[in-house]
């Protein structure tokens, strides 16, 4: 069937069923369940009321159950078994057994080295582009630019700052421009960037940031232009200087919108494997979680400690999403 089509006779059938379910529903629950009719008209009217909110909201609650919960409870019980016993339960051996590899620590180490330099280096220049930006004729045109890297695709971007880092022979033309610029500031030979233990990682990291910085940008812009223009002429009129008014005026003011950034960047960086994978496959230690669960779920076939590992990831997202969560109703309050 041809893709369009398919696509048309998709929609039909959804909006279709959609419809079919609230009417079919409503219908059952007024006629049949409940009906407006006889001496307990009153009662079974408040008795349908209660339960109507649940009929629309049931087809969100099962998919989000079929979706998330089921998945999170399943990886949670191939955890606790072992694939070569045939299923069998083996309790926290899986765990015993993921602490006890270098690679595990290696991947632990690297999640956190992340932690500590994506989420400051996007939300830092993301700030620091809603500012200027805002301040030059051009600016739009300056943000649609810092914003296109979010339309590519993390993979993408991988191949990307991998032709960047590019290494060939000192005798052949280099199409890294890394290298390119290594060799023209006298540099001896090329480098293989992505081969460089803990540098490396640094390598990786600057993509995300480039990524991340337009999405901060436009979030923090937004916040910035919420800013009440009467505090900023106060201070004008006090005297203030410009690295002042943004330091002591406008950014206190949107803290609370950096600090949303900061923590939604941290739950991008806590499931990072796409940049990895395209670009090092996490070899040269620059292993990170998520990529250590594929290895072991569809390399080594071992699901018990691939679960494992994807539980940790979970365990470390799941704090800073509450966080997140709760931050986000206080700013709607």
């Amino acid at each position: 069937m041809h893709p369009a089509l398919l696509g048309l006779l998709t929609i039909v059938i959804g909006v279709s069923g959609c419809i079919g379910y609230f009417y079919g529903s409503n219908l059952l629950l007024d006629k049949v369940i409940f009906p407006a009719r006889g001496p307990n008209i009153g009662r079974n009217i408040n008795r349908a009321n209660l339960i109507r909110p649940w009929l629309f909201l049931f087809p969100a609650i099962f998919a989000l159950g079929l979706y998330l919960a089921y998945p999170v409870v399943e990886t949670l019980r191939l955890s606790l078994t072992d694939r070569d016993a045939g299923g069998a339960f083996v309790g926290l051996q899986n765990y015993s057994q993921m602490f006890g590899e270098p690679k595990f620590w290696e991947a632990l180490r690297n999640n956190f080295l992340w932690l500590l330099i994506v989420p400051a280096g996007a939300t830092g220049f993301g700030l620091l582009a809603a500012q200027l930006t805002d301040r030059i004729r051009w600016g739009n045109l300056a943000k649609s630019l810092i914003f296109m890297p979010m339309a590519i695709s993390f993979v993408g971007a991988g191949v990307i700052w991998k032709l960047v880092y590019e290494q060939r022979p000192v005798d052949v033309e280099q199409i890294g421009v890394l290298n390119a610029i290594w060799l023209g500031l006298g540099g001896a030979e090329p480098q293989t960037w992505l081969t460089i233990p803990l540098w490396n990682n640094f390598f990786l990291m600057i993509v995300l940031v480039w990524i991340q910085t337009g999405f901060a940008m436009v979030i923090l812009s937004a916040a910035l232009r919420g800013i009440p223009e009467e505090t900023i002429e106060a201070a004008i009129i006090d005297g203030a200087s410009p690295f002042q008014i943004f330091f002591k005026i406008k950014v206190p003011q949107i803290m609370g919108t950096i600090v949303v950034v900061w923590t939604t960047i941290t739950l991008v960086v806590l499931k990072v494997f796409d940049i990895v994978f395209a670009m090092t496959n996490g070899q040269w230690e620059t292993q990170v979680l998520a990529n250590y669960m594929f290895d072991k779920l569809f390399r080594a076939n071992d699901w018990g400690v691939g679960s494992a590992s994807a539980m940790i990831i979970m365990l470390l997202v799941t704090p800073i999403l509450v966080w997140n969560v709760r931050s986000v109703r206080k700013e709607t309050q």
